[in-house]
């Protein structure tokens, strides 16, 4: 802007200087200095300059007006706006608004090359109010533009950021309240060296609760032994657990083995799917628990172990306790510290932080960059997952192998995933005879319609389909949703 000038004559010399530019104060400034002084001072601005008389001819350009338009400035002088136009100098005449509208008017518009200009018309008025010329000044802004794209793509990016940092908790990816608790209760048990019973379905992530538990205690420098007590034959579990002698049984070794107990001294045994251990091996594991010692398969002493157990079932022990199919007195032991992880379905918050989460990691693993379409995203994140993380995992590694595009778009999900519930029913799918760009802007402009009407301000829109706040208000304008939609309009202050 042209805050302030300085003109100083001396001789036949101008001295002036020029500090940023205001196309009123350039008008003013040409109404009150000569107009052959005031030529020298505009042509030496970066700012393409174009003075109109009140018939709508060119009187006078600036050098930077030839090198914005690429045209002499004689080619320009004494041609009417209406010529310049068809003449495609201007592809809008802001001088033509001008005296249609009677005051300043700005457009954006493009030049031969493309670049986009934003120019603004002032009206010189006389005293009757009548249009005796109109100051037109333009500059290119195709850099600023670019640089404005580019800001808003590193704010996304970090939205994005800040979103992945806080379901980032200490390296689980969740972003329920329940969950983070469950680990704020691991962290400190941890610390101690109680039996942990840890419950829920199969595929919550059982066992990475354990491996954290070990990890954040003093235990963590020795070993995790993992067991699965129900996929190792029944004959074999207890030498497996607890180690044999020579001569224990036929074939076995002639130096005998250790024991997964053994192995275990000093660290962590994660006895995984207890509610599968038999009960002559419930009283052996009762014994190691109270006693600290085990006996091999064979062997006839006993041997120290100092072991951290920590058990976990997707079943209800306290009902097999009642069926007679597991010792209470084992029970009471395990289940010093009880912790339930909760099925996905009732934690729908960590569903898109995983998926973004295992998107990412199998992209990385086959050098790939699918990505989901906002109708996948809303179709699985209303999926009940009765396979819970481990089934959410399996889902997004087989569509990112499967999907040929990069896109991943319903289609390319399982058809068990398609038909359960209704997990689509509210999206009106447009017709096949549609590009497939159409039709994917047609779905995502009805779920982000959908989630405004549902939720009260931008950022929650946000938080609920999985994207930065930014994102869903470039989102609304670009498909025309207003405010007025959302579900409290008068809580939408961060919209």
């Amino acid at each position: 802007m042209l805050n302030s000038f300085v003109l100083e004559r001396q001789g036949n010399k101008i001295i002036y200087g020029i500090v940023v530019y205001d196309c009123e104060k350039i008008c003013s400034f040409i109404s009150n200095v000569n107009f052959q002084d005031a030529k020298l001072i505009l042509d030496s601005v970066q700012e393409a300059i174009t003075i109109d008389d009140e018939n709508g001819n060119t009187v006078w350009v600036n050098r930077a007006c030839e090198q914005l338009y690429e045209i002499k400035r004689e080619d320009l002088i004494g041609k009417n706006i209406d010529t310049l136009e068809k003449m495609g100098v201007f592809s809008h005449s802001v001088a033509k608004e001008v005296f249609r509208k009677n005051q300043q008017v700005s457009i954006l518009h493009n030049n031969k090359k493309g670049k986009r200009i934003l120019t603004t018309g002032t009206p010189i008025l006389d005293n009757d109010g009548t249009i005796k010329q109109v100051i037109s000044t333009s500059r290119d802004i195709t850099e600023l533009i670019v640089l404005k794209n580019d800001l808003e793509d590193i704010q996304n990016e970090l939205e994005e950021l800040k979103e992945r940092q806080q379901v980032i908790f200490n390296d689980f990816i969740i972003e329920s309240q329940e969950m983070k608790n469950i680990l704020q209760l691991a962290k400190r048990l941890s610390q101690v060296d109680s039996t942990v019973l840890i419950t829920g379905d199969s595929g919550v992530g059982k066992g990475e609760i354990a491996k954290y538990i070990h990890q954040c205690g003093s235990r963590k420098k020795h070993s995790l032994i993992k067991v699965n007590c129900g996929a190792i034959p029944e004959s074999l579990l207890e030498s497996e657990l607890f180690g044999y002698e020579y001569g224990a049984f036929t074939g076995s070794k002639k130096q005998g083995k250790v024991g997964l107990f053994e192995l275990a001294h000093k660290g962590t045994i994660f006895l995984d799917e207890i509610g599968e251990l038999p009960l002559n091996l419930q009283v052996k594991i009762l014994q190691v628990i109270q006693d600290k010692e085990i006996q091999r398969v064979g062997g006839l002493t006993s041997i120290p172990v100092d072991v951290r157990i920590i058990a976990a079932t997707n079943k209800d022990l306290q009902n097999m306790v009642v069926e007679k199919k597991f010792r209470e007195d084992l029970f009471y032991r395990l289940n010093v510290v009880p912790i339930h992880i909760p099925p996905l379905r009732e934690r729908p918050e960590d569903i898109f932080p995983l998926i973004r989460h295992f998107l990412r990691k199998y992209n990385k693993k086959f050098n790939m960059a699918k990505r989901l379409d906002s109708n996948s995203v809303a179709i699985l994140m209303k999926y009940p997952w009765p396979g819970n993380v481990r089934e959410l995992e399996n889902i997004i590694e087989r569509a990112i192998i499967t999907t040929r595009q990069d896109l991943i778009i319903p289609q390319n999900l399982p058809n068990y995933i398609l038909n359960v519930g209704d997990g689509s029913s509210d999206i009106v799918f447009p017709s096949t005879t549609r590009n497939l760009k159409d039709t994917l802007e047609e779905i995502e402009k009805q779920i982000i319609h959908k989630a405004v009407i549902k939720y009260k301000t931008t950022r929650e829109v946000a938080k609920a389909l999985g994207v930065s706040q930014p994102t869903i208000v470039r989102k609304m304008n670009k498909f025309k949703i207003t405010d007025g939609d959302f579900n409290d309009s008068n809580n939408n202050a961060d919209s």
